[in-house]
């Protein structure tokens, strides 16, 4: 999993997984949902990260092994 900010353009990137991505869902005007071919997630794209999120204090908890 990678955790991506772009901070000039104020986007933040999520990524679940690294298949390929075979379809693109708007949520909203403001966040597009990445799917591959078995329509699991891929990825998530926040447009005004830090309107919408918390970007600045990012937390992880329960690594699994």
């Amino acid at each position: 999993m990678k955790v991506k900010y772009f901070k000039d353009t104020d986007t933040l990137y999520i990524e679940f997984s690294s298949q390929n991505i075979s379809d693109t869902k708007d949520l909203d005007e403001n966040t597009l949902l990445d799917l591959d071919l078995n329509g699991n997630i891929c990825a998530i794209t926040f447009e005004h990260a830090s309107e919408r999120t918390d970007v600045q204090r990012v937390t992880l908890e329960g690594i699994a092994a």
